[in-house]
């Protein structure tokens, strides 16, 4: 399973309101929508966001996500988008 940090594809990460570390890496890891090709929004401004990269990164490596460039993830060609956001190859 691949995963992309950058833009999100299903919610944003809140990283940005300040709730804290484990906040962050608990909505990055745990969300009910996280699935193959989600593509998860971190804002390199966030005050918590470095102290919860590291888990965030191991936490989706121990449930089996590979981390890719964001290239590797969105289609060219034909392709439809669903109602989340996630693209899919016609």
């Amino acid at each position: 399973m691949n995963i992309a940090f950058q833009v999100i594809a299903y919610g944003d990460s809140l990283d940005w309101k300040d709730y804290g570390a484990d906040s962050i890496v608990k909505k990055c890891t745990e969300h009910k929508k996280l699935g193959k090709g989600s593509i998860i929004l971190l804002h390199n401004g966030a005050k918590h966001t470095p102290e919860a990269l590291e888990r965030i990164i191991l936490g989706l490596k121990e449930k089996g996500y590979e981390l890719v460039p964001i290239s590797q993830l969105i289609h060219r060609g034909e392709y439809t988008i669903d109602h989340e956001g996630r693209q899919h190859m016609k």
